[in-house]
């Protein structure tokens, strides 16, 4: 299965699982990340004391069961700012799929990883993200904001 687009909030679309890039050096100050913090604060704490210790490195996840849903942080660039790197976004999103996959969840949700705040062209990162559902169970659902009026 591929994934699909669609435009809307990704904590308003019913997924049973999120997810959304990270950096590696234990920063969530910007973009959805730092929703992710405010939604998550155990989360938030639990992903920067595995950046402080070296235990969250590029292409890794860190899986966070929250009541509601799966949050999977996938570690695609080493520090804040515009410096994603495609394969780590393979990786991470690959091990997420993987994940989600022997949990039996049937879609996984992220925003636009990579691009935006990361620094890398969409076009490029949508290839990653194709590539690494192809032949999954779990549907990866892209979700974009809508455009400001």
């Amino acid at each position: 299965m591929t994934f699909k687009m669609i435009t809307g909030d990704l904590f308003e679309c019913a997924l049973p699982a999120v997810g959304h890039g990270c950096n590696c050096a234990g920063a969530m100050g910007a973009g959805i990340a730092a929703v992710f913090k405010r939604r998550y604060p155990a989360m938030y704490q639990e992903y920067r004391l595995r950046c402080q210790d070296g235990r969250f490195r590029l292409g890794d996840i860190l899986v966070w069961e929250a009541p509601d849903l799966v949050v999977y942080n996938l570690a695609t660039q080493p520090v804040p700012g515009p410096s994603a790197k495609l394969d780590a976004i393979d990786a991470s999103i690959r091990a997420a799929i993987a994940d989600a996959h022997r949990r039996g969840l049937p879609r996984l949700g992220i925003p636009r990883i990579g691009a935006g705040l990361g620094g890398l062209a969409w076009s490029e990162v949508a290839d990653v993200l194709a590539n690494a559902s192809n032949d999954s169970a779990v549907e990866l659902v892209v979700v974009s904001q809508p455009a400001a009026r």
